[in-house]
């Protein structure tokens, strides 16, 4: 690409940035339709099996009414559903969740404020608190910079390796530690912790949480003594590595 003009090479990052969402949402739905009209197949099963039973003591569109207003709570992150003495969705722990997800920019979308104060509040929270992450980030990244830059300058100068191969050497050193430390480490944690979970589910979780995509589909549940807070302390450090990975790049 070197030797197209930039408006050429624009056209062709923009155009092939559009392919790749193509592709990945031919994949997606080649892989997840199926399972999904499964899914719908044994919930209409169910519903109609529930009518063919308790029909004759529901008025009509009851039941409707009540499984619209259930979803309509759960997409808020409230729910009725098991023991009633279990914590609520808004319990301290749970609030601290939401916070680290917002300074972490994860938003895992399975909590919202429900009052207009609390929204306002968010709002403010947010406003005032991602400056502050993004200044920690900073301050983290100068600190990290130099200590993970020295293996990789005594591997170059011992190897004697060229600079750009040292910079790859480096990168992907990096790389293995982010996944062995804040990816592998952690999953395999959360997989002893909670029995409810796949392994690869873990590492789903911590992937998702790291990359601060935060699809919200697999949460840990609060029944067992490791909180996500203490994924997200290390995530907000971790962040920091962006800029040292970057610096690498450019070096």
């Amino acid at each position: 690409m070197g030797g197209l003009r930039p408006w050429a090479r624009y056209g062709v990052l923009i155009v092939g940035h559009l392919l790749a969402l193509g592709l990945g949402a031919m994949v997606f739905q080649a892989l997840e339709e199926p399972p999904a009209r499964r899914l719908q197949a044994e919930l209409r099963a169910e519903l109609a099996a529930f009518q063919a039973k308790y029909g004759a003591c529901l008025p009509p569109g009851a039941l409707e009414e009540l499984l619209g207003t259930a979803l309509a709570t759960q997409a808020h992150g409230v729910s009725s559903l098991g023991n009633s003495s279990e914590a609520s969705n808004w319990d301290l722990p749970s609030a601290l969740l939401f916070t680290a997800s917002i300074l972490s920019t994860t938003g895992y979308g399975h909590m919202a404020p429900l009052s207009a104060s609390g929204r306002a509040f968010c709002v403010v929270y947010a406003a005032l608190g991602l400056p502050a992450s993004l200044a920690l980030v900073a301050t983290l990244s100068h600190c990290l910079l130099p200590v993970l830059s020295c293996p990789g300058a005594w591997v170059a100068v011992h190897w004697q390796l060229s600079p750009a191969r040292a910079a790859l050497l480096q990168a992907v050193a990096l790389g293995l530690l982010v996944a062995s430390s804040f990816v592998l480490l952690p999953a395999l944690v959360l997989w002893g912790l909670q029995g409810d979970s796949s392994l690869l589910g873990a590492i789903y979780f911590c992937f998702s949480s790291l990359s601060t995509i935060g699809l919200g589909d697999f949460l840990p549940s609060h029944s067992h003594s490791l909180h996500p807070v203490i994924y997200h302390v290390g995530q907000l450090a971790l962040l920091g590595g962006g800029t040292p990975l970057q610096g690498v790049r450019e070096g």
